[in-house]
């Protein structure tokens, strides 16, 4: 009789079980198929939120005074079209045509007072090409000559070099010289556009003749304006009958 029910127990637990797993099939049938996507078979899933696009932003416009504008020759040159910056590095100066004129003293001719006018670096075109003329007066000096030049490096950068050759005259209380200068000139732009150079130069009149005479000439300009610099000059020339000095002082017009 033990061995009965236990048998009768089992099959109803089996029975429970089957009706059960049944139920959870029916159940599984009404849910959404997760099928392994390798088998072909069609995975259904939430579809993903649609990502928003941010709108389209008009393009800048920047608003700049006339008064700014009309000052500014770099922001007119952008506006026209975007430059060839190396070609302006090779060809477009970092110093500018400078016409000089003011105040020289001569200390070693008993500080005598005097005058002095220049014109420097008036370019031919967008060549390394340029001229430079000058005159200095006061007591018994004088002086005036031109000058061709020719850079060797690129016009725009903040260092160059030239050769020189052209006429000079030359007159003192000891002597009168007139002949070919020929010589070198450096050019140091710490400022381009014009803001600030300095030249030196060295040459002689007359080189290699018994009346060579050496000029060494160091100038220095600053600009205050877009237009208008400070300029000064300190000379020195040597020739063997005498030493003698100027010191100029004086404004630069820059075209």
């Amino acid at each position: 009789m033990l061995n009965r029910n236990y048998y009768l127990i089992s099959l109803g637990r089996l029975c429970q079980t089957a009706i059960g797993t049944l139920l959870c099939l029916g159940c599984w049938g009404q849910l959404p198929s997760f099928a392994n996507p390798a088998s072909g078979a069609r995975v259904a899933q939430n579809p993903a939120p649609a990502t928003s696009q941010p709108a389209a932003q008009p393009n800048p416009t920047i608003d700049v005074s006339p008064e700014i504008l009309n000052g500014s020759p770099v922001l007119q040159k952008w506006l026209k079209g975007i430059p060839d910056v190396m070609d302006d590095i090779r060809r477009d100066p970092s110093f500018r045509t400078r016409v000089k004129v003011g105040y020289s003293q001569y200390p070693s001719t008993n500080q005598t007072g005097g005058v002095h006018v220049a014109v420097d670096d008036v370019f031919f075109g967008r060549s390394g090409l340029s001229a430079s003329a000058n005159y200095n007066s006061g007591g018994s000096r004088s002086a005036y000559g031109a000058d061709a030049q020719y850079y060797l490096l690129p016009l725009g950068g903040y260092l160059n070099v030239t050769p020189l050759v052209g006429f000079r005259h030359l007159q003192t209380d000891k002597y009168n010289r007139d002949g070919l200068n020929l010589g070198v000139k450096l050019m140091l732009v710490p400022s381009r556009g014009g803001g600030a150079d300095i030249a030196l130069s060295q040459s002689w009149v007359g080189l290699g003749s018994g009346t060579e005479t050496g000029l060494t000439t160091l100038s220095v300009g600053f600009a205050i304006t877009n237009n208008i610099r400070l300029s000064t000059d300190l000379q020195q020339q040597n020739a063997k009958e005498n030493y003698d000095s100027r010191v100029g002082i004086g404004f630069e017009w820059m075209p």
